[in-house]
């Protein structure tokens, strides 16, 4: 292979019409991806900003409206939120399905937790069209129309014997014309990727493993198109087989094995949580208090002798049959997340059988927002909300008289900065 055939064969796959009409549209599929997953980062990073002042601004509020800590405990919201990754802007993930803000209170967290889990997975079996859909979906797809009538197109036309006669080596001609295509694709596809991401602010080692790994995708696909191209059938043949791979990888096999895990991996739904959570709380006011402080106590026993009450309304007991009503629902709630875990370890398998699931599971890995994700941010708030009550606690079962600036020193949530 010499230069002059490289220069031979980039200016013929240049003259065709449809290999520039198509990596045109490559290229403006990529810019609109990068573009709305932009916008999208722009729009959440805004929201936590204006969400943080309110937050701010609500909290002062209450401190100087009540005098008790059991009012401020009451009244007062945390604002927990999950900031979107520099790479988020091309792999925005599951943000949409799992949530990323919560306004958290000192009362039960399960509730809290599990009234938002109203949306329907189903909905984003699709994909959003981002920077990673656009190349585990449409990226195949092109490179199909691209490559499939490599030989076939020359067979038709009656160039096919001339050109292997002809041909100096045999990497000189079908080998170098499909490398050129892809190295084309590559190239519409990965720049504007790169324009984003130095606008989003993507480490450099992020930015090259991001781009390596659309290569690596892309030649899957151009060999397995480069393979089924040797075959002498016509080109819509070899079209429709590439087109049945593709749709049978892409979308069947993932959305069977979704089916197939539901149906195997049985639990509770948040509902059910959120349920057994509220209905503990709610017959706690219609039990005597000290089956409820006798209930608190014994996953608290630093607070024995001390949950004693002389009225028909007190707050330690308040926010004792809060913490009940959240350790009921906890074996329901361990139980979902165990569940959720074992479905998306099972679904990883079934990655190896679909190139755009196991595409896309590696990109909202390094974004930072895949489900794993989402559960690390709810495990965030767990531990946030322990940090409530340990603060709480000391002044509500000691009798504390009420000082604003022990406030000073009550836990505030750090998120997990990607």
């Amino acid at each position: 292979m010499s230069w002059s055939d490289i220069r031979r064969e980039t200016a013929f796959v240049l003259r065709k019409k449809s290999v520039s009409l198509l990596l045109v549209a490559a290229c403006a599929l990529a810019l609109f991806s990068v573009w709305t997953g932009s916008v999208e980062v722009a729009q959440q990073e805004a929201t936590i900003e204006r969400l943080l002042e309110g937050d701010k601004a609500d909290r002062e509020e209450v401190t100087h409206k009540h005098q008790a800590y059991g009012y401020i405990a009451y009244y007062t919201f945390h604002l927990t939120y999950a900031p979107p990754s520099p790479l988020a802007f091309a792999a925005l993930g599951v943000r949409d399905v799992y949530p990323w803000k919560h306004r958290i209170r000192m009362l039960a967290l399960e509730g809290q937790i599990h009234e938002s889990d109203t949306q329907n997975p189903e909905l984003a079996l699709a994909g959003k069209i981002d920077f990673t859909f656009v190349i585990a979906v449409f990226a195949p797809l092109i490179l199909i129309l691209l490559l499939h009538d490599l030989r076939a197109a020359e067979r038709a036309a009656g160039r096919h014997d001339f050109l292997i006669v002809t041909a100096r080596t045999h990497s000189s001609l079908w080998p170098l014309r499909a490398g050129l295509i892809v190295l084309g694709l590559w190239l519409a596809l990965i720049l504007p990727f790169i324009g984003g991401a130095i606008v989003n602010g993507v480490p450099i080692w992020q930015m090259a493993a991001v781009c390596a790994v659309v290569l690596v995708y892309l030649l899957f696909w151009s060999l397995l198109c480069y393979w089924v191209a040797r075959f002498t059938f016509p080109a819509p043949v070899l079209a429709s087989l590439l087109l049945g791979i593709w749709l049978a990888t892409t979308y069947i096999i993932p959305s069977v094995g979704n089916v197939a895990f539901e149906e195997a991996y049985h639990g509770p739904e948040g509902g059910d949580i959120l349920m057994t959570q509220r209905e503990a709380v709610n017959d706690a006011w219609d039990l005597p208090h000290q089956a409820t402080m006798d209930a608190f106590v014994a996953s608290h026993p630093e607070w024995y002798g001390k949950t004693e009450t002389s009225s028909l309304f007190e707050w330690k007991w308040y926010y004792a049959f809060q913490q009940v009503g959240d350790e009921k629902a906890r074996p329901l709630s361990r139980a979902y997340q165990q569940i959720a875990e074992q479905r998306y370890e099972a679904a990883g398998w079934v990655a190896l059988l679909s190139p755009a699931t196991l595409f896309k599971r590696t990109l909202t890995r390094w974004a930072y927002t895949d489900a794993k994700a989402a559960w690390e941010y709810e495990r965030d708030i767990r531990t946030f909300h322990a940090e409530l009550r340990e603060f709480y606690y000391p002044f509500l079962f000691n009798g504390t008289e009420y000082n604003e600036g022990s406030l000073a020193q009550r836990p505030a949530f750090q998120p997990n900065t990607p």
